[in-house]
């Protein structure tokens, strides 16, 4: 997905919103929000901690967890609920788009299709309202582990 934002400006709104918030800098926010912006896909909790514990032996995933609240409640952040693999993390700062969701495997894909965001204001009008948000998130059997499980 086409990113929005620039990893810097994203930084910078972030060093606004720990001061608005009254906190102290936190070289550990700045590290999460880098690892996923870096990453460009969705990762686990654990995943966010193994990367920035290359640099910094001393994160700890307790920490890791509550940035993340923090993150997503700033909208820094989005959590996509997979069922499967748990709770993933990915960048807020991207065009909109969906998701399709392996019950098997955990893969995730990302995808836009102008048809149904076009039907899903159609539907909203029908009901004489108007469409703020939506999550669409496809759960199937990937390509790769309906072949698997043919053998």
């Amino acid at each position: 997905m086409h990113r929005l934002e620039t990893l810097e400006s994203i930084l910078e709104r972030l060093r606004v919103s720990i001061r608005k918030n009254g906190l102290k800098n936190s070289k550990q926010r700045e590290e999460v929000v880098s690892v996923l912006y870096k990453s460009g896909t969705h990762l686990s909790p654990e995943e966010i901690t193994q990367s920035i514990r290359l640099r910094d032996k001393n994160t700890s995933i307790s920490s890791v967890y509550r940035i993340l609240n923090f993150l997503e409640k700033e909208r820094f952040i989005y959590t996509l609920e997979t069922n499967k693999n748990g709770r993933r993390y990915e960048i807020a700062a991207k065009e909109h788009h969906d998701h399709i969701i392996c019950l098997h495997c955990g893969d995730i894909i990302e995808f836009v299709d102008p048809e149904i965001e076009e039907r899903q204001i159609q539907v909203a009008k029908k009901f004489d309202a108007k469409l703020v948000s939506h999550d669409m998130r496809l759960f199937v059997v990937c390509a790769k582990c309906l072949l698997a499980n043919k053998d």
